[in-house]
């Protein structure tokens, strides 16, 4: 098997949970991962408090961001699933 780079997680994710963007929502812990499945805009604020939009984002794909709010300002995409390791 290849080494994994530093950034790479083998763990499956253990958890998931439907996303209703909310400006006003807070994750804590944050979340570890996205599936997304409407494609579209993800406006996301990181658990460093910077906010940020993934734009053009693919449906059936899962974005290994970790989050502390998915905002209904600025996100597009639909169907989005929280995922949790």
């Amino acid at each position: 098997m290849p080494a994994l780079g530093p950034f790479c997680r083998e763990e499956p994710f253990r958890s998931g949970s439907a996303v209703t963007p909310s400006d006003a929502t807070v994750y804590l812990p944050p979340l570890d991962a996205l599936y997304v499945g409407g494609g579209g805009n993800l406006a996301l604020v990181g658990v460093d408090g910077a906010s940020y939009t993934l734009s053009g984002v693919l449906a059936g794909t899962i974005y290994n961001v970790q989050a502390v709010k998915v905002m209904a300002t600025g996100t597009t995409a639909a169907n989005i699933v929280a995922l949790r390791r």
